[in-house]
């Protein structure tokens, strides 16, 4: 892994490590961010099958507002493979003037989004 890479897999890590019962581990061998006992809600995808590539993938609403995102900004968001056919977007996260706030809301949301009520209820993020 490139140390531009590797800085960004950190800033990730630590977005979605700070949301409510986050937790960690591999899958497919990626970083994957789940809910503990739960549902993934973002991967941390680089240089996957060759295609150099460095970005976070998310979930969303669906395709709709997966096509949305896209097409408001085809430079930031694309759609992955494999998690593209079920609404998931990626982020690209090897931009020089990369907004991480902006990364942080993505990965938020998708939080939100698999969260079971009772984290929901008890205030969310």
């Amino acid at each position: 892994m490139t140390p531009r890479a590797a800085t960004a897999l950190e800033r990730l890590r630590a977005i979605a490590l700070a949301l409510p019962d986050a937790d960690e581990k591999l899958s497919h061998g990626m970083p994957a961010f789940l809910i503990r006992k739960g549902r993934m809600f973002a991967y941390f995808w680089h240089h996957h099958h060759g295609d150099d590539v460095t970005a976070a993938i998310v979930k969303t609403s669906g395709i709709d507002e997966q096509e949305s995102l896209i097409a408001m900004d085809p430079d930031l968001y694309f759609r992955p493979a494999y998690f593209g056919p079920s609404g998931w977007v990626g982020i690209h996260l090897d931009g020089a003037d990369l907004d991480w706030d902006r990364v942080g809301d993505r990965v938020a949301i998708s939080w939100e989004l698999v969260a079971p009520r009772r984290l929901l209820e008890a205030g969310g993020r």
